[in-house]
């Protein structure tokens, strides 16, 4: 292995550790100054910071473009190729979803309660950054924007380390962020991009307790399952996405083919692609058929257990995430059968039921314990702009501080404020 790599010259990983603990005491610094600035600082420097994506739309798209070849190099999926993608209408989103995110009420400091105790006391319990976020992801580079503009907004320092395929792309919308942040007066080591590909860096912020105050992983099986094994600080659990739809017998049927339809094909790449149907047995050979037809029609491969599909299903096609159009079915006997099948296939992210029973959803809704759970709409939906948060780091699915779309909120703590007036214990 030769001693160069792209983004930066490294002799050995101790260049990377230092290049990293650099990163990290910067980060950790900025994070003490964020943690008291004035939130109009914060919120003028996301907006400034969607002016510049604005101007440099393309700037950003060249850069993409070099990202597109190294992807079809690579021998990237179709699938993968859409998730690394920029257009016009996508630069356009991010600038949407930096201005959302700047216009959101500020979390810092908010007070999530206050009482008085009989002993004179006067506590409240507020909302304090959690300090310095590192975000480890893969090839969709409007992360980039999202998770720096998500922990800027929660007051918090951000290292963030792009996959390989969006290197060029994240660094041209990095320099946006930055921008912003040097016209709102802000330090500029708040927002960090790790300039290499060199994997080492991955493993040295797993390892860098004392600096990074919790990982948050953004990727497939293998990205999550390195940085559960691995990390030595606090994770926020993002696993597969593998999304249930299921069509109860009282489904509508106009509802349900245009809410399957749109959860599996709208965008396969997300993690909130529909990737296994569930059909109520009483509507499998009408309802459930017609929808598997629609399926095919429109290119999607289905993988069939009890209905006529593209082939037969196999055992590994249940709790598998294709980020393909392709979907396994399966007719089950009843919601149970439906919910015993979530349980142990699914990955806790999001399940959809479709029916007009309310009792039936309610069973649905009270018997799973997945981040997401919805009644009558499309998976897709499983995103933190859709749920009125700008933009989301991504979709926790454990279940400890933060769970669903993880956005400025979920990205605080909380502290104690006590008051009291020359008040002793006795």
């Amino acid at each position: 292995m030769n001693g160069r790599r792209e983004g930066l010259r490294v002799k050995d990983t101790g260049d990377i550790a230092g290049l990293m603990a650099g990163i990290g005491a910067r980060a950790k610094a900025a994070a003490a100054e964020l943690a008291f600035a004035p939130a109009a600082a914060r919120r003028a420097a996301l907006e400034a910071a969607a002016d510049a994506v604005a101007a440099a739309e393309a700037t950003i798209i060249a850069a993409n473009a070099e990202d597109l070849a190294y992807g079809r190099d690579k021998g990237l999926s179709p699938a993968m190729m859409d998730r690394l993608r920029l257009d016009a209408g996508r630069v356009a989103a991010i600038v949407a979803g930096l201005r959302a995110v700047a216009a959101q009420n500020d979390p810092v400091g908010e007070v999530i309660a206050e009482w008085d105790m009989p002993s004179g006391l006067h506590i409240r319990r507020v909302r304090t950054p959690l300090g310095v976020v590192g975000v480890i992801y893969e090839s969709r580079p409007n992360v980039t924007a999202d998770a720096g503009a998500l922990c800027l907004k929660s007051g918090n320092a951000v290292i963030l380390r792009g996959g390989s395929e969006s290197f060029h792309s994240s660094r041209a919308i990095h320099a946006c962020l930055v921008a912003g942040l040097r016209a709102a007066g802000l330090p500029e080591e708040a927002i960090q991009l790790v300039p290499t590909r060199d994997r080492a860096a991955v493993a040295e912020m797993l390892r860098a307790t004392g600096t990074i105050d919790v990982i948050v992983p953004r990727g497939g099986k293998g990205l999550v399952g390195l940085v559960q094994a691995e990390a030595r600080v606090p994770v926020f659990a993002h696993l597969e996405g593998i999304c249930h739809v299921y069509v109860d017998k009282a489904a509508d049927p106009e509802k349900a083919r245009r809410v399957v339809m749109n959860a599996k094909t709208r965008r396969t790449g997300i993690c909130g692609a529909a990737e296994c149907l569930l059909v109520h047995r009483d509507v499998a050979a009408t309802l459930g058929q017609q929808i598997v037809d629609d399926l095919m029609a429109a290119g999607v491969e289905v993988r069939a257990e009890g209905l006529a599909g593209t082939r037969p299903a196999e055992p590994e096609d249940f709790g598998h995430e294709f980020l393909d159009m392709i979907i396994a079915a399966r007719v089950v006997d009843d919601i149970d059968a439906a919910i015993a099948h979530i349980r142990r296939y699914g990955s806790s992210h999001t399940e959809a039921i479709l029916t007009e029973d309310d009792a039936a959803a309610e069973r649905f809704f009270a018997r799973l314990d997945s981040a997401i759970l919805m009644r009558n709409a499309s998976t897709q939906f499983a995103d933190g702009g859709e749920f009125g948060m700008g933009a989301e780091i991504g979709i926790a699915t454990g279940k400890m501080h933060a769970r669903g779309p993880v956005g400025a909120e979920q990205l605080t703590s909380f502290k104690y404020l006590v008051e009291g007036q020359g008040t002793i214990r006795p």
